[in-house]
């Protein structure tokens, strides 16, 4: 995977994947292809998945070198990559829990809006789609993850205002599931990682989730192919 992600298959039944760059997990394609295939290995070995970061971040988002180095095309790469992750996270055939240890901005946010279960920690950190406030616009790939996720009043306000969220603003909005102190965070999402792989009909759950999340699988998709076409 890289030295930038971890990855260690538990006797539980869990794959625990790290994301640690050692600053902010920027989602560069280097950091976003050994992702990738640290949840190659999870389906290979059959695993529910706990993803996570380092400490006092989940990721910062997209390597903003990249997006402002004046190469286009080397940031559609990144940015498709970003987004086609999403899309395997959320189709992905076993449970994945997302910990977030602190900030989830941008493109973490919408990666951690992915998992089917998040849990975050009671410390100072921020949830947020911060484009419009850097001078991006939110893409519909983007868009779509924020309407499936969050309260429609709150998609929106994410989207257009660049909201900042804490941790218990972001569960209200619908960014994670739970907040704890950072000490319970592991356990607690182990917990919870390890029950779902335990207690889950593993087809059912595939079939399941791929049916509920048709439509917004299919918005996804259209967003990809969009981002695709308006760079061609």
């Amino acid at each position: 995977m890289g030295n930038r992600v971890g990855y260690e298959l538990g006797d539980d039944g869990v794959a625990t994947i790290t994301m640690d760059d050692g600053k902010v997990n920027a989602l560069s394609v280097g950091m976003l292809g050994d992702v990738g295939a640290a949840f190659d290995q999870a389906e290979s070995d059959g695993a529910a998945v706990l993803l996570t970061g380092r400490r006092g971040v989940f990721s910062g988002g997209f390597d903003l070198r990249v997006i402002r180095g004046g190469d286009p095309a080397a940031a559609l790469a990144m940015v498709r990559a970003g987004f086609e992750l999403a899309e395997r996270v959320l189709s992905f055939p076993r449970p994945v829990v997302a910990a977030a240890p602190g900030h989830a901005v941008a493109m973490g946010a919408f990666l951690l809006l992915s998992a089917d279960l998040r849990i975050g920690v009671a410390a100072p950190s921020r949830y947020t789609a911060n484009e419009v406030a850097i001078g991006l616009s939110v893409p519909s790939a983007a868009l779509a993850i924020l309407r499936y996720r969050l309260t429609p009043s709150e998609a929106d306000r994410a989207a257009v205002t660049a909201a900042v969220y804490g941790p218990r603003e972001a569960k209200v909005a619908g960014f994670l599931h739970e907040v704890v102190e950072p000490d319970a965070l592991p356990a607690t999402a182990r917990g919870w990682a390890a029950a779902a792989a335990s207690g889950l009909d593993a087809e059912g759950h595939r079939a399941t989730k791929l049916r509920a999340r048709a439509d917004v699988l299919d918005e996804l998709r259209a967003g990809i192919s969009e981002l695709v076409a308006a760079r061609s």
